[in-house]
């Protein structure tokens, strides 16, 4: 018996030698938000990912932060998770990277993990949706929705994951409609109501018939109802509050993505990787479709929806123009990942320019 005893302790000793961390009990998990739980967007999003993580998987305690500034506040919000026995921190914004980095060096034994970033580490993971996926497909239904061949487009910050976003809509749009154009108006701001809404009533007025955004909040659409326009939302159905506008949306479904990470954590496979999953891995996807929107866009929506996850096309493929006409991907090349994360040019068709940092 006594040599049973010493075996287990033995093994559980090497566990944690190995993995840095022995999870006996649960396992503690911890989520910082940039913005508040019921914004209807993105932080939404990966609050529903968190529930869904602790329905599916057992052995798993998930608290949260809401609201926390991009910036030394977030440092001070992670080292709190990790003072009360978080053994994995998933930070959820962008602006969150650098206080990641600096906190994985001082607690070498905590799991990070970073949405959107680039920037990795021996305990630091990073993943992300290809949301330039269904950010096309809601293209494909702007450019057939359209008729005065204006679509507004609300955009957040000029980061490559907005652009991206922006760019990967515009191919969408010219592939079904060469003649219209997406007009971007910028807020710098994830989270504003007011300036969103104000944002969405610019475009609005200039004669957009359509809209659609990068932001966290559904005012963009509540704003196209006012006024008689239509609009496609992102990051979650968005539909409730704006029935008579909203098309569909491009939507996160981050909880597939917690579940295999948490995952390797608990059976200790866990290591540090670069996770970008698209519509193929079920990671993001298009909301349904507003009861205006005609079959036939449906099908075309479909067609290209099957073509993107069986990998028989690629968003961006050649031949593709920026704005000034130029050749930025010729015909039969396609963008690497690298290059898709580092995107800092609009293509032809977008009215607007990305302001300098």
């Amino acid at each position: 018996m006594k040599k049973l005893v010493g075996l287990i302790v033995f093994s559980i000793f090497l566990l944690t030698l190995f993995t840095g961390t022995s999870f006996a009990g649960k396992l503690k998990v911890g989520f910082i938000y940039v913005g508040p739980v019921g914004d209807a967007g993105w932080t939404y999003a990966h609050d529903q990912g968190r529930k869904y993580l602790e329905k599916k998987v057992k052995g798993v305690e998930t608290v949260y932060l809401e609201s926390v500034p991009e910036g030394s506040e977030s440092i001070t919000a992670m080292e709190n998770f990790i003072a009360t026995g978080c053994k994995v921190i998933f930070a959820t914004s962008y602006g969150y990277m650098d206080p990641v980095q600096e906190l994985a060096k001082r607690y070498p034994k905590v799991i990070f993990e970073h949405c959107s970033g680039y920037k990795m580490a021996k305990n630091v993971g990073i993943y992300f949706g290809r949301m330039y996926e269904p950010r096309f497909l809601s293209g494909i239904v702007a450019g057939l929705m359209t008729k005065s061949n204006k679509i507004g487009y609300v955009a957040a910050h000029p980061i490559p994951e907005v652009i991206r976003g922006i760019n990967a809509f515009t191919l969408g749009v010219r592939k079904v409609n060469p003649n219209a154009k997406v007009i971007v108006v910028w807020t710098n701001t994830w989270y504003d109501p007011a300036a969103e809404k104000e944002a969405a009533l610019s475009v609005l007025e200039a004669g957009c018939d359509v809209i659609t955004q990068h932001q966290d909040s559904p005012a963009p659409q509540q704003a196209a109802e006012e006024k008689g326009a239509y609009s496609i939302g992102y990051n979650s159905d968005m539909s409730k509050f704006a029935p008579k506008a909203h098309l569909t949306a491009p939507v996160w479904n981050w909880g597939v993505i917690y579940e295999y990470i948490v995952r390797k954590v608990l059976d200790g496979t866990w290591k540090s990787e670069d996770i970008w999953w698209g519509m193929d891995k079920g990671a993001v996807g298009l909301a349904p479709f507003g009861p205006m929107v005609p079959d036939e866009v449906k099908l075309k929506v479909l067609l290209y929806q099957k073509k993107i996850e069986k990998g028989e096309f690629f968003v961006f493929q050649g031949p593709i123009k920026d704005q000034k006409g130029n050749v930025v991907v010729k015909e039969g090349e396609k963008l690497s990942d690298s290059d898709m994360l580092k995107m800092n040019f609009f293509v032809e068709g977008v009215v607007g320019t990305i302001p300098s940092k």
